[in-house]
């Protein structure tokens, strides 16, 4: 069946659809196919809905999971993920999801009950169950907008135009409230219309010509690549670019993936490392495309202003709001550059910089293998199985810190990273949604710590099947918080942890678990192995890291700015 959905075809024979039908039409007419939720006593007409349309509700333990899911799905796929979940502690207990899918332009539509409006009287808190005072207000500050229903009938326009709002560039969380008395009352069918597509923006020519003007005045030029290039796919542009400039292009976290790993320009590693960071302090005129400049990629703020700056952004404030650009060009990166490259000419130099990135490449490797060797072990595992794996999800854990700055990711949408926000807990219930999008194995790599806070989701994965390999790192506790404890040589309070028999726990939902010890050839092994799975699976590591130098304690620009 088309995107109508069963109940609307019901509707148009002469029976009765309802608000919740509407919903449910509205999210098919959106491209979604998959939802996240947890049942509650309130949004159980969204359910029986789904199941007549043929829409696949995944259910979770928890309210944040299912956020954290949508989020994993979006970020895998570029599309809308859903979550649907009920009122109050409900709604609330989404929040830190939200906020990270915010924090990460991660296109989410939050689908919350509310109470019925027949019981709902302006201004006053009466007590019904679930009441909030303002449960949209909640979500304000973590969504790009909030969506209110106000009637049944209204029910099919506000799920389009919320789940439009998310996907449009800058894309982010939306919100949107539905009294719960609206899923249950009875309408005609929906005013159906297509689903608006993204406005084009036309680029300004005058800007055009005076970006071209920067860079040809420019000897060493370097491209700064963010998430809004990543989400733009923009990455062949972004590789033409850089080839014609002969610049080498540095990533953000946010930006992993937009170029192959052997793509002559792409620097291999963050620019945390001295040597890579030597790259933003040379260079004359640094191009920053789809990317704020935040506090975490620039070290706070330390790294230098450049002499020169254009900046590509969707949106002009966001891109200078950090550092003051000389030119930004508004629009997104994919078609500012098709513009831009337009007789772009073709510079000297690309051989002398492919001799300096491989030369970085050593260092970094060497980097590595001095500060952490454990850590090289881990990168070297998952290197190898990069190609065969979907998406890395790593957490805020140390092994996810090392993973995340200098692990190999071979395409975009193969890494997702909660370092918008900074959610611990973030990549075990990521992975649900991952999982489902279709592009392979999903491989989450945890702290024990963060792992318990979504433990309950071995229930999900062994009762969805999913495809998740999940590598638990136990070093006894919260490691990179014990780590800041004792950098700052006060004694460890609260991060040495009582933890459960991993394998014990996940075989108890019926999950295969093994240990290993370390990241040698025996974790390796049992990685590998792992990925010619089906089901879901738990390789538990005892191991403990130092933390990389992307970590806030071990920034070298804090170091040379200390007195």
């Amino acid at each position: 069946m088309s995107s109508a959905t069963e109940a609307t075809r019901v509707a148009a024979e002469g029976g009765r659809a309802t608000g919740a039908d509407h919903l449910v039409a509205a999210l098919q007419d959106l491209g979604v196919e998959t939802v996240f939720g947890l049942p509650g006593v309130h949004n159980l007409a969204v359910w029986e809905a789904a199941a007549a349309a043929g829409l696949r509700v995944v259910g979770v333990r928890h309210e944040q999971t299912a956020v954290y899911a949508a989020d994993g799905y979006a970020r895998a796929t570029g599309r809308l993920g859903v979550a649907v979940v009920t009122t109050g502690p409900g709604a609330a207990n989404t929040l830190g999801a939200t906020g990270e899918a915010m924090a990460s332009g991660a296109p989410v539509l939050v689908v919350a009950t509310d109470i019925p409006s027949t019981l709902r009287r302006p201004g006053v808190y009466r007590g019904v169950l679930h009441e909030t005072r303002d449960q949209a207000a909640m979500f304000a500050p973590v969504t790009k907008a909030t969506v209110v229903t106000s009637s049944a009938g209204d029910l099919y326009a506000d799920t389009v135009g919320a789940g439009s709002v998310a996907l449009r560039p800058a894309t982010g969380p939306v919100y949107l409230g539905v009294p719960t008395d609206l899923l249950g009352a009875p309408t005609g069918s929906p005013e159906r219309a297509p689903v608006p597509p993204v406005p084009e923006h036309r680029v300004d020519g005058d800007d055009l010509a005076r970006a071209r003007e920067l860079i040809a005045g420019a000897r060493r030029p370097l491209v700064w690549a963010g998430g809004g290039a990543l989400r733009s796919g923009a990455g062949e542009l972004v590789g033409e670019l850089a080839r014609r400039l002969a610049a080498p292009v540095v990533t953000t976290f946010g930006g992993r993936g937009l170029l192959p790993p052997e793509h002559p320009c792409l620097v291999p590693g963050p620019a945390h490392v001295p040597a890579i960071g030597r790259l933003w302090d040379e260079a004359d005129l640094v191009v920053s495309l789809g990317s704020d400049l935040d506090g975490t990629s620039t070290q706070n703020w330390a790294m230098p202003r450049p002499p020169a700056l254009l900046a590509v952004n969707v949106d002009p404030a966001d891109a200078g709001k950090n550092y003051p650009a000389d030119l930004t060009v508004a629009g997104d990166v994919s078609v500012v550059l098709d513009a831009l490259l337009d007789d772009l000419p073709q510079r000297d130099g690309l051989p002398a910089l492919r001799e300096t990135i491989d030369a970085l490449a050593d260092d970094v490797r060497a980097l590595v293998r001095v500060d952490e060797p454990q850590a090289e072990g881990l990168l070297d595992a998952l290197d190898r199985v990069s190609d065969r794996a979907g998406v890395l999800l790593a957490d805020m854990c140390i092994a996810g810190y090392w993973a995340a700055a200098f692990s190999r990711v071979p395409g975009p949408r193969r890494l997702a990273f909660p370092l918008g926000w900074g959610t611990l807990g973030y990549a075990f219930p990521a992975a649900i949604g991952a999982a489902l999008a279709g592009g392979g194995r999903a491989l989450a790599l945890v702290g024990d710590g963060g792992f318990l806070f979504a433990c309950g989701e071995l229930a999900t994965l062994a009762q969805e099947e999913l495809p998740v390999t999940t590598v638990i790192v136990d070093d006894g506790g919260y490691g990179m918080l014990r780590f800041d404890q004792v950098h700052s040589g006060v004694p460890t309070r609260g991060v040495d942890l009582a933890t459960p028999d991993f394998v014990a726990l996940a075989r108890s939902f019926g999950v295969p678990a093994r240990t290993v010890d370390g990241f040698g050839e025996e974790f390796a092994s049992a990685l590998a192995e792992s990925l010619d799975g089906t089901g879901p699976d738990v390789l538990v590591v005892r191991a403990a890291l130092t933390p990389p130098p992307s970590t806030s304690p071990r920034w070298y620009r804090r170091r040379q700015a200390a007195p």
